[in-house]
Order: structure tokens, then C-alpha cells, then sequence
């Protein structure tokens, strides 16, 4: 009996902890976004200590900039390292962003390549985006246009503009799916309606090959995969927060 009330004790110590973090990290990214530099690390630091890889990846971000610090590259790179470690897909993906350009650490584009697939397999969508370049142009990996359409598609399901621009230009060139101007069309116009301004462009283009007929139907079905769109994103939005509370 009191070993279950020990661990049950343990558990709420936990649960707590874990709350107090997520309150505590969100208030000093609340910080950081309104330009008091000071407050936010003041939040960030004891989670730091703590190595807690959210707040280290916030922190990275204070010194590689120079919000209220000296900008410090070697500490940045630090504290990106530490929570890439702990599989955090932000500092995963800045890690590869830096391998690539060979910035703070020698260029490696195999390396890049697979800390942008570990941060594109956990959902972050400019991560999927990167990969899906990577794949195109055989950066790091061996060009494979069929698998750069895959993870076009799931950041582009994740409303992000470029990702669908970039598909709705396979989709025209016919390079790893089937050529299709009618997809071109509707991925181009939820793209431009995300603000994209090649997109329109390109979206006018497409209406030159098609009837009016076609337009309209394929307004309707660009209409109705945006809504979808949304509608995930609004799920995951109150996903989150719920988990804020548990």
C-alpha cells in the first residue's frame, strides 16, 4: 500500500514538473516574440538546467541571434546539439540546416539529410518541405522524384504554401507522379490562397489548358481540400492544448 501511494506521489511530482516546464517555457516564448529578451531567458535558463530540450533549442536560438546577449555561434550550436539529442525536431532541423552550409561545423550533406528525415518523420512540416527538396535534387540522397512527391504531400497537408507550389509544379512536369494539370491547378490555388505569389501565377497557366467546365470543378475540389486542410490543422491546434492541461 505505500509503495502504490509512493509512486502514485512520484507520478503527480512528474505530471506537475512537466506542467510547470510547458507553462513556463510558453511564457518566455511569449517573451521572446514581444521583444523582452530579458524575461524570456530568464524563463528559459533554469529550464536549461533542467535539460529540458524545448527551452535549450529557445535558448540556442538567443545566442545564435543576440536577443539581450552576445551572439555566441559555438553556445547555440551547444544547446542545439543537446536537444537534437533528446529528438527534439526543431533542433534537429536547425542542425541540418547547418550541416548543409557547412556553418559552425564542416559541411556534410549525409548528415544534414538525415537530421532533416528524423525532424520530417515527427511532423514538422518545413522539415518534410527541406526533404522533399533533398529528394529532388539528390542533396545527401539519391535523387528520387517518386519519394520528394510523398513529402511534398505531407507538408502541403500541413497548409504549408510552398510545399503545395512545389507539388502543383510536379504535378505540371509529371516528375514522380502522374502528369496531371488538373492537380497542378488545385494545388496551385491553395497555395496562392495561403498567400504564395509564384502560385498564381502558375495557377493562370494552368487555366489555360483547361475548360471552363474543368475550372469550376476543380475550384470546388481545391475548395473542399482546403477546408480539410484547415480542419486538421484546428484539430492539432486543440490537440495541444489539451495537452497543456494533462
Amino acid at each position: 500500500m505505500n509503495t502504490k501511494i509512493l509512486l502514485l506521489s512520484l507520478t503527480l511530482l512528474t505530471s506537475f514538473s512537466v506542467f510547470s516546464q510547458g507553462n513556463d517555457l510558453e511564457r518566455g516564448v511569449y517573451e521572446l516574440n514581444r521583444g523582452e529578451f530579458q524575461a524570456a531567458i530568464e524563463q528559459f535558463r533554469p529550464l536549461v538546467s533542467e535539460g529540458y530540450a524545448p527551452a535549450q533549442y529557445q535558448m540556442a536560438l538567443v545566442y545564435q541571434h543576440g536577443y539581450s546577449v552576445p551572439k555566441d555561434p559555438m553556445k547555440a550550436l551547444e544547446l542545439f546539439n543537446l536537444a537534437a539529442e533528446q529528438d527534439y525536431p526543431d533542433a534537429q532541423f536547425e542542425l541540418a540546416l547547418l550541416y548543409a552550409a557547412g556553418e559552425l561545423v564542416k559541411k556534410d550533406l549525409t548528415k544534414a539529410f538525415e537530421l532533416t528525415h528524423q525532424a520530417a518523420q515527427k511532423g514538422l512540416a518545413s522539415a518534410q518541405f527541406n526533404l522533399a527538396v533533398m529528394y529532388a535534387n539528390g542533396t545527401g540522397v539519391k535523387q528520387d522524384h517518386f519519394t520528394a512527391t510523398r513529402w511534398y504531400k505531407y507538408a502541403a497537408n500541413q497548409n504549408y504554401a510552398l510545399a503545395q507550389y512545389n507539388l502543383a509544379l510536379l504535378y505540371s512536369e509529371g516528375k514522380g507522379v502522374e502528369k496531371s494539370t488538373e492537380l497542378s491547378y488545385i494545388w496551385n490555388t491553395i497555395a496562392a490562397w495561403n498567400g504564395y505569389p509564384n502560385a498564381e501565377k502558375s495557377r493562370l497557366m494552368d487555366e489555360r489548358e483547361l475548360s471552363v467546365r474543368k475550372i469550376e470543378e476543380n475550384i470546388d475540389k481545391a475548395n473542399k481540400l482546403y477546408r480539410k486542410i484547415k480542419e486538421q490543422q484546428d484539430n492539432q491546434a486543440k490537440m495541444v492544448e489539451k495537452q497543456r492541461f494533462y
